[in-house]
């Protein structure tokens, strides 16, 4: 057994991801760096679209938010968040990926 590793990647999303443009990534500030500290992944991975979860074992998907959390979160995206692809008609006119309809 060999402990996970986590990756990320930066791609420009100036058209789609920053309100239609107007706001726009500095790249002289480059290169970006970012640091995960305290990770820890619990999920489980099914490849046959059935759950896989072993019974008893925390069903952290279908968690929810007390009234206090919810709040918090509403107060952060909005001082916060720039785009929410969840909410971009133009990028999916088809319908918006099956983890937007998740609360």
């Amino acid at each position: 057994m060999q402990p996970m590793r986590l990756y990320s990647s930066l791609w420009n999303a100036d058209q789609w991801a920053t309100r239609g443009g107007l706001v726009k990534t500095d790249w002289s500030k480059a290169p970006f760096t970012a640091s995960y500290r305290n990770f820890r992944a619990d999920a489980c991975v099914s490849h046959t679209g059935k759950p896989s979860c072993p019974a008893g074992s925390p069903r952290w998907l279908s968690h929810r938010f007390d009234l206090t959390a919810e709040n918090n979160m509403r107060v952060v995206q909005r001082k916060f968040m720039v785009y929410n692809y969840c909410t971009d008609s133009k990028r999916f006119p088809q319908g918006f990926p099956k983890e937007c309809g998740i609360h």
